[in-house]
């Protein structure tokens, strides 16, 4: 059922849970390493043939429910003017930290359709051979980039962009209000674009107390999930390590809450009170083990959910580049097949 995983996202009841993996279309595939072989990571993201290729390359091995396009990130940063290399195991490297008011304020911000346009483009190409497949678009959240921004690169302790939250706050969220608005416009383009749903990546907003993200987040999280309340479509809330952030998550917005592996599902679900759609959260090194132990694990996170309508299984995080193909295809076909019997035998 093309429709399985857009009706989960509005909890409405399906005939089996619907799965697609972040990262699904990566490293892990020996197509796309050949691909990679001929053309850098940024050539494929900035190339709208190849960004589409990419994205359709899971969907012809592997039956998910839904596909994301393939970019980065920091795609819509360099549409701000920001200057940066991404180094092969490094990531981002940005030319000229933001760590001043004046840095804030030479960020500018560019009408929706100028942001990225080569990735809305591999948008209109992917969505011609999908065949009604959900495609899902993407932006990191305004944190995370502003981690970015700050650190300069990535970072274990996030040291330097809690001094400059800290210290000059006033520019902080001047920060965030201007990659707030980046971030709004360029989900707003990619649901012109096409897209079915979008996901926010928060991925290193974990990094923060409840109280530090209630001050210096929620308001813009906030206000990014009502800007983007009138595009009609379901919207993923994402983060990791963000157990202790799941209710500020849900109250800022999103239909659908993203969760790690780090909480069991059925904790979080009920500290939501079931009433957001949840997606998750299998460990992605799980894949690197025997199928059996994929399969036990992947069941009890079927049991957690208990069948209820909104679950979408996913990883909680990227599938890993070391991760068998074939793990990938039996852990798809076992999520469909083990919860519609699951459903069947709950009536």
């Amino acid at each position: 059922m093309k429709e399985r995983f857009l009706k989960a996202c509005w909890r409405q009841p399906t005939d089996c849970t619907p799965v697609w993996f972040m990262r699904q279309a990566g490293r892990y595939l020996p197509e796309y390493r050949r691909l990679r072989e001929k053309h850098g990571f940024l050539e494929l993201c900035k190339n709208p043939e190849l960004a589409a290729e990419v994205t359709l390359m899971p969907l012809r091995r592997f039956t998910l429910d839904a596909a994301i396009i393939f970019a980065d990130l920091m795609t819509p940063l360099e549409s701000a003017g920001v200057k940066f290399e991404l180094r092969e195991g490094v990531g981002p490297i940005i030319e000229k930290p933001v760590r001043s008011s004046s840095d804030v304020e030479n960020l500018f911000v560019p009408e929706p359709k100028e942001i990225a346009p080569e990735t809305l483009q591999a948008i209109s190409f992917v969505k011609a051979d999908l065949n009604g497949i959900p495609l899902i678009g993407f932006a990191g959240a305004p944190f995370t980039l502003a981690s970015y921004l700050v650190e300069g690169k990535g970072t274990r302790d996030f040291s330097l962009i809690k001094q400059f939250m800290f210290s000059e706050p006033k520019s902080w969220h001047r920060l965030m209000e201007k990659l707030t608005t980046l971030v709004v416009r360029f989900l707003k383009a990619q649901v012109e674009a096409g897209v079915d749903a979008v996901q926010i990546f928060d991925s290193w907003v974990g990094c923060l107390s409840p109280d530090d993200y209630k001050e210096f987040v929620f308001p813009h999280m906030k206000r990014l999930f009502e800007e983007t309340d009138e595009l009609g479509i379901p919207r993923i809330h994402f983060g990791t390590g963000t157990a202790s952030l799941l209710t500020l998550m849900k109250e800022a917005g999103g239909e659908v809450i993203g969760l790690d592996w780090r909480v069991h599902l059925d904790e979080a679900w009920r500290k939501l009170n079931f009433d957001v759609a949840i997606q998750g959260n299998l460990d992605p090194a799980t894949l690197l083990g025997p199928f059996e132990f994929v399969r036990k694990r992947a069941l009890d996170i079927l049991k957690r959910a208990g069948g209820r309508a909104g679950h979408i299984f996913n990883l909680g995080h990227g599938l890993l580049p070391q991760t068998d193909p074939d793990n990938v295809a039996r852990l798809v076909e076992l999520v469909h097949i083990a919860s519609q019997q699951m459903l069947q035998e709950t009536g």
